[in-house]
């Protein structure tokens, strides 16, 4: 019953939506043309047309073909058909939206994106390098052989590659070419396509779920994950020294916050010393903790009850006293007789050290007695609603600054050099704003909720926009090359995927979700990065294709130059 309703609303706003689509046709032939009377009408008309195609896509997103669905990616193919029809909608809706998805993607990975490329950088930009040249040497063999212009060339592999960088790499190699953008309008929706069928797809061959992926992975991480341990004091250099003042646990992600007193936990306070025998319970990272306990002592067996309510309290850093300073110097546990056990920051969780600094909206757990506790609070600031407050000033700063950023020129061996475009400037900008929290008064923070409404608004917008522009162009293509240029996209599209999986999976040993966003960074695709977070929560396929995006990107437009080089003279 649940599921024919759903139906039955997805049915009744099709027809509200396909009934406005009517109307905005008859109001559009019955008018006159931009050209004609320009003003806000016609700028409202091609508004409600934007919003038409996003919604009557995200309908088609939904439709199911043996459990595989497009979801945002149908977008692409509501607006080739408004494209088709000769519609139109407000310029640079295309770029403004692969701004806004990039940018939050990059405030995603910024936390841990610089730990995961130190790790695996080296192997997921091997992988970004094998994609993006088995996708060069298809495009240059097929166009040799199938006898296909340059400038066609060069944009289908552009579209194959959903690279608009490399489409403008390849318009300024060949005199902007009209025809470079007629190629990429036919093999653009070839690529999405693929993308997206192929990270749905795979999993479903394999048997498996994005998010047992996620649980699988997250369990090989164990290394991060944060545990308490209760431990019995047996060092006897320890005994009669402060807790509080132990240089050693002060540089751990490992903080002692109760010590053992008659059955019971209780708080540290700046007064409490090691003892002979003494438990303690200690909170930290998985791979930080044998450390700690080879120093105290060992691992005690004792359970002893806590009081959780009263001695624990999640409090919000929003006070200019308290963010901007390290926690060695704010001294908490001499001030206010608190222990901070955790610190949560971009929904990431981690143990702080002493020389952690506080940023804003950080949230900290501290344990202490409850006067302590609110006293510290009111030092903090507490105010809850920060952490669902977006700060504007820092979000188009930011922006701005990767948009330049991504105008800049970067030569090459003295004789070429590209720009990292709208894509990459906020890209990289945002992942260093969001990896330190904050660079002076820019904030790296935005909340969850208003982040991934940007994002998903963002790539409905790119998608609408390259749809209709490719489709009032990709029927007059087919028509005169045929089905050539299409199978030239496919091929273009189907063998990079297929080798970056390979050797994502058996030279570079990657899991699944590693390989999937690593694969959707080599060949630059921000579709096929959206299809996967419908399917996980996880920030694994973020962080991968955020690791290898930059890559590929500088070689994929590269690549759209040596095409324009080489064909010719094949």
């Amino acid at each position: 019953m649940y599921v024919f309703h759903k139906m039955q609303r997805n049915i009744w706003l099709l027809t509200v939506l396909v009934m406005l689509a009517a109307l905005c046709a008859q109001a559009d032939g019955a008018g006159v043309t931009a050209q004609e009377k320009p003003g806000s009408a016609t700028l409202v008309n091609q508004m409600v047309i934007l919003f038409l195609v996003v919604g009557l896509g995200m309908l088609v997103g939904k439709i199911r073909i043996f459990g595989v669905s497009f979801g945002s990616s149908g977008v692409i193919f509501a607006a080739l058909a408004f494209g088709a029809r000769g519609f139109t909608i407000p310029g640079g809706v295309s770029t403004l939206g692969l701004v806004l998805f990039v940018y939050c993607i990059g405030l995603a990975a910024g936390p841990t994106f610089f730990r995961v490329f130190a790790q695996h950088g080296a192997s997921m930009a091997q992988q970004g390098v094998v994609i993006v040249l088995t996708g060069l040497v298809t495009a240059l063999a097929f166009a040799w052989i199938a006898g296909i212009p340059t400038a066609l060339a060069a944009g289908v592999f552009a579209g194959a590659m959903t690279s608009t960088p490399a489409l403008a790499s390849a318009l300024d190699a060949l005199k902007q070419d009209p025809m470079v953008s007629v190629g990429y309008g036919v093999a653009y929706p070839c690529g999405v396509v693929g993308i997206v069928l192929f990270v749905q797809l795979v999993p479903r061959l394999l048997r498996v779920t994005l998010d047992d992926e996620a649980r699988r992975a997250g369990a090989a991480s164990a290394g991060n994950r944060i545990e308490r341990r209760a431990i019995e004091v047996a060092n006897p250099s320890l005994y009669g020294r402060r807790i509080g003042e132990n240089a050693f646990i002060a540089t751990q992600r490992c903080r002692i916050s109760r010590v053992g007193e008659g059955e019971r936990f209780v708080p540290v306070t700046p007064e409490t010393c090691f003892a002979e025998g003494q438990i303690v319970l200690a909170v930290g990272e998985a791979d930080q903790l044998p450390a700690l306990i080879d120093y105290l002592g060992r691992v005690s067996t004792a359970y002893l009850q806590m009081d959780s309510e009263r001695q624990r309290m999640k409090i919000v850093a929003t006070a200019k006293d308290l963010t901007g300073r390290t926690l060695g110097d704010l001294n908490l546990l001499n001030r206010f007789g608190v222990t901070v056990t955790r610190l949560d920051r971009n929904e990431m969780t981690l143990v702080p050290r002493n020389d952690t600094e506080v940023q804003y909206a950080d949230v900290l757990t501290a344990i202490g007695e409850p006067g302590g506790l609110k006293e510290f609070a009111d030092f903090a600031g507490h105010r809850t609603r920060a952490l669902d407050e977006t700060d504007i000033i820092s979000l188009v700063t930011g922006i701005a600054l990767g948009l330049l950023f991504g105008m800049m020129p970067i030569g090459v061996s003295g004789q070429f050099s590209f720009t990292l475009g709208a894509a990459g400037g906020p890209l990289l900008v945002a992942l260093v704003l969001s990896h330190f929290g904050n660079i002076g008064a820019l904030r790296g923070r935005v909340p969850r909720a208003a982040r991934m409404l940007m994002s998903e608004m963002g790539l409905v917008f790119f998608l609408a926009g390259a749809g209709v522009q490719a489709g009032g162009q990709f029927v007059h293509v087919i028509r005169e090359y045929g089905a050539v240029l299409p199978v030239m996209g496919l091929c273009v599209t189907t063998f990079p995927l297929a080798a970056g999986y390979l050797f994502a999976r058996y030279r570079l040993k990657l899991n699944l979700l590693q390989t999937l966003g690593a694969t959707c960074g080599g060949r630059t695709c921000t579709p096929g990065l959206g299809a996967i977070a419908a399917k996980t929560d996880s920030e694994i396929p973020i962080i991968s294709y955020a690791t290898v995006y930059p890559v590929a990107l500088i070689l994929v437009t590269l690549s759209a130059q040596i095409i324009a080089q080489v064909l010719p003279r094949l």
